[in-house]
């Protein structure tokens, strides 16, 4: 609900052709799609976060096909850290705290530094969300919570899980498949290496690799949840490449596909 009317501002206040109404319909619009983002992740966490038996099936399953594939066991990445409880906490820690603090971080530095591309990256970001979210309405349970793989819950154990602070109603512990933390990140170590030229860019990077790491270590997902990520990202930016490629085809340079229609300022 709050999305429509925020969309319906953003629409309303195109024709006054003033800067403030340009800056506030381009607010308008961007919360709008936040929002939109939040009620389809709501609605994912509605139709999974019950369905515990085929969650944890469905996680098994992951598990031993990365077995057949030959893929490295997430075991071995977090006996790495077991060790040494406050790289433990720091872990658990930054898995709760950096996935969405760093999207944030980084759209607004995109939009003050390289407004430019702010706009193409915005769309992969709504369009990787949103098909990574209708792919978790599929329940698949973290390694954590499936038994029988030697992982640790990390978070649980030191007191850090974000599932027990928010409640089991609110996050959703069975949308491992596709990871949003690595997807996000790795569309933030992308997007920071192609817009800039500064040795900051280096710090998208590392949050990309740290991501990475951190969900493996900590028992959240598995390394096909990351690989997945990636493949949905790809086929993000790819659907991105269609929409400026149909952009550029309508008159005025307006796109009218509704969830990505841009200000003419953005």
């Amino acid at each position: 609900m709050v999305a429509a009317v925020l969309m319906t501002a953003a629409v309303a206040l195109r024709p006054f052709r003033r800067r403030w109404s340009a800056w506030v319909a381009a607010a308008a619009l961007e919360t709008a799609l936040v929002c939109a983002l939040f009620a389809l992740w709501q609605l994912a966490n509605q139709a999974t976060h019950t369905h515990q038996l085929g969650g944890l099936a469905n996680g098994r399953a992951v598990w031993h096909a990365e077995r057949v594939l030959h893929v490295p066991s997430e075991a071995w990445l977090q006996k790495l850290i077991l060790g040494h409880p406050d790289l433990v906490r720091v872990s658990n820690y930054y898995y709760a705290t950096a996935h969405l603090t760093g999207m944030l971080v980084f759209l607004v530095w995109l939009w003050l530094r390289h407004r430019d591309r702010y706009a193409a990256w915005r769309n992969v970001v709504v369009l990787f969300t949103g098909v990574s979210l209708l792919i978790e309405m599929i329940p698949v349970a973290p390694p954590r919570l499936i038994g029988g793989t030697g992982l640790v819950d990390t978070a649980m154990v030191y007191g850090q899980s974000v599932y027990a602070f928010v409640g089991s109603g609110l996050a959703d512990q069975y949308a491992a498949m596709p990871s949003i933390h690595v997807g996000w990140a790795l569309l933030i170590a992308v997007a920071c290496w192609s817009c800039s030229r500064s040795p900051w860019r280096w710090i998208g990077v590392a949050h990309g690799v740290l991501t990475m790491f951190v969900v493996v270590a900590t028992a959240n997902h598995y390394w096909l949840d990351g690989a997945a990520a990636a493949a949905v990202l790809a086929l993000a930016w790819v659907g991105q490449r269609g929409l400026a490629r149909a952009k550029s085809r309508l008159p005025h340079g307006r796109v009218v596909t509704p969830g990505v229609a841009l200000p003419a300022d953005g």
